[in-house]
């Protein structure tokens, strides 16, 4: 018998380049640029790490984060309410957890991720633990920073971190 889960892949077009989307039943469980290197790497990790197949079509969950996405790019979305699918390390999810808690139109050093998660000297292992996020803009990687105020290390390409950190201040309401 066959337990394998399905992952649905997907790609659209954004203002920012072509992405690519992976959707299991429980959540969106990669969103990344198609023009990163690492990518197959990535889906080869996604099937290996769920023990599943991909199904080459949208689902549900794919639709509503491609709504949601474009929302966010209109500058109408600042929260994503789609559900996510990740599966890493303790630390890491840890790490990722902080992402999601750092405001829209906001930005925390690698410093201020460490601190949170109650590990003051493990910003180069937060650092890392960003630079494996498979789910690029919802867990929002790009509001960090270097402690100087600097844009550092970005997968999708210090571009992308500057337009999408542009677009979020432009946008933000303040409350």
């Amino acid at each position: 018998m066959n337990n394998k889960i399905s992952i649905n892949i997907t790609q659209f077009e954004t203002p920012l380049g072509t992405m690519l989307a992976c959707a299991a039943d429980k959540g969106i469980c990669l969103l990344e640029f198609a023009d990163r290197d690492i990518l197959d790497d990535e889906i080869k990790q996604l099937t290996k790490m769920f023990d599943a197949k991909i199904i080459k079509e949208s689902n549900n969950l794919l639709d509503m984060l491609k709504k949601q996405l474009g929302e966010y790019f209109e500058g109408n979305r600042q929260e994503f309410t789609v559900p996510l699918f990740v599966k890493g390390t303790e630390f890491q999810e840890s790490v990722w957890k902080v992402l999601q808690t750092i405001p829209y139109g906001s930005t925390y050093s690698y410093k201020q991720q460490a601190e949170t998660i109650k590990k003051p000297k493990a910003v180069r292992a937060v650092a890392n633990a960003n630079g494996v996020n498979k789910i690029s803009i919802i867990i929002p990687c790009h509001r960090v920073i270097g402690s100087d105020g600097s844009l550092t290390g970005y997968g999708g390409g210090l571009w992308r971190k500057k337009w999408l950190l542009d677009l979020e201040s432009k946008n933000k309401v303040n409350k």
